[in-house]
């Protein structure tokens, strides 16, 4: 009964202050959690564990074109190259014996080519000489048959006189006979020489047949040996262009990013990989996220932020960056997103090709309110 007596005394004399202050508390609490589920802002993240640095140029394989045996090596990681440095180089002894082969059978053509050209110069040159000299023998012809054809002009004329005398008795048979046979050999020799001078030119025309015909049969074995050395220079094309498939070359100017351990003599198989070359270029970051996640929340603009793996964000800081590019094809359920670097991170150490980290982008800012209603709509919205 005392304790009773006690407390009911101390609830009359307390007057309700102290529910007071607790409802006053209580409100202001309330009061400030509604202010801030309404006008507070809370930042949603897309966060991807597939994210690394990259240069923006693609890496360039090395791969083997053929099977063969190493003859020459240059190939090693963190090497500096320059585009057509030789980097590898197969046994080629095969496609170089024949080439040599090639060479010599090709070298030995342009002499035979060069003996005919020959022939057909000095068979064009004697073929000029032989006109200028039937033309010559066919003027000297022309002034034998002129110079015989005075006297048989002649005979002619007296013959004519002898028989107008014979006719009136004035010159005998015999006279007549004799004048007659003179006139007619003389005729007969300026026809002969006529024939002679006609020939001369004719002949001529046979000889210039015949030596074309031998003109145009060298000039065939030209052609056929010229046929041959085409031949054989596309064949030395071929060959040349074997070997030098199997001198594997630097592509572009770069850094050896991996390599395989080659010695000299050591086989290789037809396209085995034996390194790759990362080309100089700008870095940047590159994420893949789920198709989900990426189209139509993640935009160009957005800013983000990688902690590297190995390099821990609390120690080396964190590297900052921008949405850059966003992939428009789903390739294995994932999105490819493209960062450009930011000149303000505060990542204390150096960026190389290739370190992996994970990528944080600020893709929404809202109310915690505005949150709270979206995870209960999805939450009812949920299949059973």
């Amino acid at each position: 009964m005392a304790d009773f007596a006690r407390s009911f005394q101390r609830l009359r004399a307390d007057h309700g202050k102290n529910t007071l202050w607790i409802s006053a508390i209580s409100g202001t609490a309330f009061a400030a959690w509604i202010f801030w589920a309404i006008f507070a802002q809370v930042s949603l993240y897309e966060v991807s564990t597939d994210a690394r640095v990259e240069l923006d140029g693609a890496t360039y394989p090395i791969d083997s074109p053929f099977a063969g045996r190493i003859v020459e090596t240059n190939l090693h990681t963190g090497q500096r190259v320059r585009r057509g440095d030789l980097l590898i180089e197969i046994d080629a002894m095969a496609q170089q014996l024949q080439l040599h082969e090639v060479q010599v059978q090709a070298q030995g053509l342009e002499p035979q080519i060069a003996k005919l050209n020959a022939q057909i110069e000095a068979e064009r040159s004697m073929r000029s000489e032989e006109d200028r000299a039937a033309r010559l023998r066919a003027q000297e012809a022309e002034s034998r048959v002129h110079e015989a054809q005075i006297p048989a002009d002649y005979a002619a004329k007296n013959l004519a006189r002898i028989r107008e005398l014979h006719a009136q008795s004035y010159i005998s048979a015999h006279d007549l006979e004799k004048a007659e046979s003179d006139a007619s050999q003389l005729r007969a020799a300026a026809s002969a020489l006529a024939m002679a001078a006609t020939r001369i030119p004719q002949d001529q025309a046979a000889r210039n047949r015949e030596r074309d015909v031998r003109i145009g049969r060298l000039q065939g074995e030209i052609a056929t040996l010229e046929a041959q050395r085409d031949t054989l220079q596309a064949e030395t094309a071929r060959l040349n262009y074997e070997i030098e498939r199997r001198r594997i070359r630097a592509p572009v100017d770069g850094v050896i990013g991996e390599a395989v351990n080659l010695r000299v003599g050591a086989v290789v198989a037809d396209g085995d990989r034996l390194g790759s070359i990362v080309p100089a270029g700008r870095l940047l970051v590159v994420a893949h996220y789920p198709a989900q996640a990426a189209f139509g929340r993640i935009h160009a603009g957005q800013p983000a932020t990688l902690r590297l793996e190995g390099f821990p964000w609390a120690e080396f800081g964190t590297v900052s960056a921008t949405v850059a590019e966003v992939g428009r094809e789903v390739r294995d359920g994932q999105v490819r997103v493209e960062l450009a670097l930011l000149p303000r991170s505060s990542y204390r150490g150096s960026l190389e090709h290739g370190m992996p980290g994970t990528l944080e982008v600020l893709v929404e800012r809202l109310s915690p309110l505005s949150l709270t209603l979206r995870t209960a709509g999805q939450w009812l919205t949920r299949p059973l």
